[in-house]
């Protein structure tokens, strides 16, 4: 039988410190002398005292670090339960959201994927719009360890290829990941001071500049507007590029930098692909609309860098509507969309060193066809790729692809038009943010979808948040006998 005490103690101490980070949203709505404060001060303590609760309940049963099929329950049940808490406040006071709405939201904030039920957000109390920031900005850090420390452990997506890096992080060795979560923290806490202070001086107010600096470092892609960035000038577009696509980059090679070892930052296969791949999506989209419409050129150059690589980094923070620039560019702004950003980011969707493998494994492919007895092992950054990473890879683009289409399905029979059901579905799996679709709000909010149809995003994302296999795993009976 399984443990679940160990689970629960640390659920239990993650659900308490969802509640004290809503101390920041009352403290703000206290400043600012509106009443807004009570749904965050509510919700701060039903948040702690649950937590607390449980933590102390379970408490005593995680000296000796978690099992595999503990760490699978965690990883999925900190995703299911923190979006309940993060959903009080916004049930309990502005907007007043009913469950399946709140839950949508807070499940999008934690899991970066940027989509929201709400229209009027620049009518929302700030203190809730920080708050979705805060969502945002603590689900992005979350996701960051769960990929360093669990997921390589768990062997789920091929991400046990990185274990060569130091992080096999289970029983005995449980402070080793512990100093990797510190890392990453003070890590994350430097990049969005950094992204604040910039903001700042480029001219947007302490409170935007907060918001958008934890959607950007968390590329969640919550905004305080309707209009996401549109209303913000070149200069902070242009450094909002650059925060996206430092946060959709390995943090664990900034870590290295800090420390004084730049080389693996250059020499990142990883980092070297999406670069090169985001300048390819950006000029071609840049090219076609200029030749096409004939467009401003600077005007084009910075809607296509800016929405590209929103999308290409599943932030989902928008300029303008991408739809509207015909289906080329629609094509490879969803294409980008589907790669994302790379391994140990805050970025989402397939992952960068996916496709590098599976590239690698067509070619060894046809390779071996051209010549059956010669040897064409599939390798990544100089190192051979074993074939339990390899198959894990391409189980994990089977189940994408899968889930991807059933969800397609099942958005379609909900009664939305099919290519708003894809774009969803899309959204959804690789945590994007953006729908296209006659039924979507002009700001972009997904607030007429039917109920059923905003439980399925509300899977969807939670699927393509976790790897989709840390998921399904929980599904199998055996699991729960073995």
């Amino acid at each position: 039988m399984l443990d679940v005490r160990p689970v629960g103690y640390i659920i239990g101490l993650l659900v308490a410190v969802i509640g004290l980070a809503m101390l920041a949203p009352l403290a703000l709505e206290v400043a600012l002398r509106t009443p807004h404060w009570r749904p965050f001060a509510e919700g701060a303590i039903v948040t702690v005292l649950t937590g607390a609760l449980v933590a102390l309940a379970c408490r005593g049963e995680s000296r000796h670090g978690l099992t595999i099929r503990q760490s699978f329950l965690l990883t999925t049940g900190t995703w299911i339960v923190l979006p309940f808490f993060g959903a009080l406040p916004l049930m309990i006071g502005a907007p007043h959201a009913n469950l399946t709405d709140a839950y949508f939201e807070a499940m999008s904030g934690f899991t970066t994927t940027g989509t929201t039920v709400f229209v009027g957000l620049d009518d929302l109390p700030q203190g809730t719009n920080l708050w979705r920031a805060m969502m945002n900005g603590m689900g992005g850090l979350g996701i960051v360890i769960v990929a360093m420390i669990f997921l390589p452990v768990m062997r789920v997506g091929g991400m046990q290829f990185f274990r060569s890096e130091g992080f096999d992080t289970l029983g005995k060795v449980l402070p080793r990941a512990i100093d990797i979560a510190g890392a990453l923290l003070r890590l994350y806490i430097v990049l969005t001071v950094t992204f604040i202070v910039i903001f700042r001086m480029l001219g947007l107010s302490a409170y935007d500049a907060t918001v958008m600096a934890l959607s950007s470092v968390s590329t969640g892609g919550f905004s305080s507007y309707d209009d996401s960035f549109a209303r913000f000038g070149p200069g902070p577009q242009w450094a909002a590029v650059v925060f996206m696509i430092i946060a959709s980059t390995p943090f664990i090679r900034y870590i290295q930098l800090v420390r004084g070892d730049p080389t693996p930052l250059w020499r990142d296969v990883q980092v070297r692909a999406y670069l090169r791949w985001l300048f390819y999506a950006v000029m071609l989209v840049f090219l076609y609309r200029t030749l096409v419409s004939g467009a401003p050129v600077v005007q084009t150059l910075q809607e296509s860098a800016f929405n590209v690589v929103s999308l290409f980094s599943g932030t989902g923070l928008t300029t303008a509507d991408a739809s509207s620039w015909g289906q080329f560019p629609l094509t490879v702004v969803i294409l980008a969309g589907l790669v994302g950003g790379c391994t140990s980011s805050t970025g989402c969707s397939i992952k960068v060193f996916r496709f590098l493998i599976l590239f690698q494994a067509i070619r060894s492919q046809i390779l071996r066809i051209n010549s059956p007895h010669a040897m064409h092992p599939v390798r990544l950054e100089g190192r051979v790729v074993d074939s339990d990473v390899l198959n894990s890879v391409i189980l994990f683009f089977t189940i994408f692809m899968l889930s991807l289409g059933v969800l397609t399905l099942g958005l379609s029979v909900c009664g939305l038009h099919f290519r708003t059901a894809m774009t969803a579905a899309w959204t959804a799996i690789a945590n994007v943010g953006t729908v296209y679709g006659p039924e979507v709000e002009a700001s972009g909010a997904v607030a007429g979808f039917p109920r059923t149809a905003k439980w399925l995003m509300t899977f969807g994302m939670l699927l393509g948040r976790l790897e989709l296999i840390a998921v399904f795993v929980l599904l199998m009976p055996r699991f729960w006998r073995g």
